[in-house]
């Protein structure tokens, strides 16, 4: 079973789960990444003030962060192939019920919530299904299939702009939700290669019905519960996550149900006994996240990407209606700012991804000198006068941002490998929150000072000040025990759990 698991390893199938899964995130995320050409739309339909109507675009970015530990345990349960599936209809059902909302709030169900949660879904079944696809080439799979969210931005930015002037808005997004629903399609070619935690419960369950208790109380096979073939770990007691715990378990509660049968008392005793070891993985799990914030560089991390996403995602909502608002164009021009601003964060993530591999580099103040560049753009955002200085900022703000691409880089170098999958749940909790807050404070400083300009210094300063606080509480001064013990280069395990979440 490893030795035909570790053949499609790195090429074969897995450029066709590359493929599947790159045009997966260009239909989830095209029109969510490109929804500030809706924006100004919106705003003339439904005559809302602008903090309220950017409740829309926050939401449909920052809840499918938020909600990323869900995703993962999802694609976890039941396989990617499923969950793409599932994804695809909510995705597509999003976007049609968008078509016929008759106010922002149902908008914000609809556009923000539905679709939002669906983009969370494909995420983390396409990162899942890739990473179980490559070993050695990981890293270039990854980034291959990352790159679609910015390919789809700039491509649905000017096909919505010009489906608005054929269709109008409703049209537009009855034809972008029938689009949508190709991410089923998309999910045909995600063959799995082991079986989900779901599917291992019910074989566990039939093992009990046929009456092979000593089966059912073995330990799985490693490479049952493993995603891929090839895995560094040394002793069996680390691979067993908390995932495989509860699933075995689930297994044993399952085997008290029967036993409730023959004896209700000591049924009893069983089930106090499960419930007990049950809390034990749950109380670790949460030990360990607290451990995780207690170390600085970690809470500094965390700190700056809040302010970043804080401030730097409101210009891909509002940047078309700044240049509106200042009279620099009177409509959304051929080739829109938020495609300008999607394709420089394509070359960001890319160029970025390089220059951390540099071994003199250190990827945490890289990051935070891309948030004091990030901020300054949007410092200047207010003085540019010119529709041309606006493409530049977009540019330049949109190369920046692909910082993304070094998060879970840099989380590795903090806390290790070990707790990745944990670490970087709690720095996308802080990012989505970011990311859902920055859209409407602006707009509602917008409709107090009937002007951008505020916002935009308010923006502007918190990605700087984040910057600095990341520069400063991560000096070797703070720290000198813990950079002498620099950890060594990564080697990504053949657990996916570990590496679902890079990008």
């Amino acid at each position: 079973m490893a030795e035909s698991t570790t053949k499609v390893l790195d090429g074969g199938w897995g450029w066709a789960i590359v493929v599947a899964s790159f045009m997966a995130q260009l239909l989830a995320y095209g029109s969510p990444q490109s929804v500030g050409v809706l924006y100004p739309e919106w705003l003339h339909a439904f005559q809302e003030g602008k903090g309220t109507t950017a409740w829309v675009g926050s939401l449909v970015a920052g809840v499918g962060l938020i909600a990323s530990p869900v995703c993962s345990a999802c694609v976890d349960n039941f396989g990617a192939r499923p969950v793409t599936i599932f994804s695809g209809v909510m995705v597509a059902g999003g976007l049609m019920l968008s078509a016929f909302a008759p106010n922002v709030q149902f908008l914000i169900f609809s556009y923000g919530i539905v679709v939002g949660l669906g983009c969370g879904l494909v995420y983390a079944a396409t990162l899942t299904i890739t990473c179980q696809y490559f070993d050695k080439r990981r890293g270039l799979a990854l980034g291959l299939v990352t790159t679609g969210t910015s390919v789809g931005a700039f491509i649905y930015a000017t096909a919505q702009n010009e489906l608005i002037v054929l269709y109008g808005l409703d049209g537009c997004l009855l034809i972008i939700g029938a689009v949508a629903l190709n991410l089923m399609a998309c999910a045909g070619f995600m063959r799995p290669l082991n079986m989900p935690g779901y599917y291992l419960k019910q074989k566990q369950k039939a093992a009990l019905e046929r009456n092979t208790e000593e089966q059912l109380f073995e330990k799985p096979p490693l490479e049952d519960l493993q995603i891929t073939a090839g895995s560094t770990a040394t002793t069996p007691e680390k691979t067993l996550m908390v995932k495989e715990l509860l699933i075995t378990m689930d297994a044993k509660d399952l085997a008290i149900q029967t036993e409730k049968k023959k004896g209700s008392f000591l049924s009893g005793l069983a089930i106090m006994k499960v419930i007990k070891k049950k809390q034990q993985a749950y109380s670790k799990y949460v030990n360990s996240m607290y451990e995780i914030l207690q170390d600085q560089a970690m809470v500094a991390f965390c700190i700056g990407v809040f302010l970043f996403s804080l401030g730097a995602f409101p210009p891909v909502l509002l940047i078309e209606d700044v240049a509106q608002t200042q009279g620099l164009i009177e409509e959304v021009s051929v080739i829109p700012l938020v495609s300008i601003g999607a394709i420089a964060t394509c070359v960001g993530k890319l160029v970025l991804g390089m220059l951390v591999d540099i071994r003199w580099i250190n990827g945490i103040y890289l990051y935070a000198f891309t948030m004091f560049a990030g901020g300054v753009s949007l410092l200047l955002i207010p003085v540019t006068k010119t529709y041309l200085g606006l493409q530049i900022l977009s540019a330049i703000l949109g190369f920046f941002s692909g910082n993304w691409s070094l998060t879970s880089y840099i989380t590795t170098k903090i806390v290790g490998l070990d707790r990745l999958t944990q670490a970087h749940g709690i720095l996308m909790f802080f990012g989505g929150l970011g990311i859902m807050l920055g859209p409407p404070v602006v707009g509602w400083f917008f409709d107090w000072t009937q002007s951008y300009d505020l916002a935009f210094y308010l923006s502007g300063s918190c990605v700087v000040v984040g910057s600095l606080i990341l520069f400063v509480l991560t000096l070797p001064c703070w720290n000198r025990k813990r950079l002498e013990n620099d950890r060594p280069d990564v080697h990504y395990t053949s657990n996916c759990d570990k590496v679902a979440s890079v990008a």
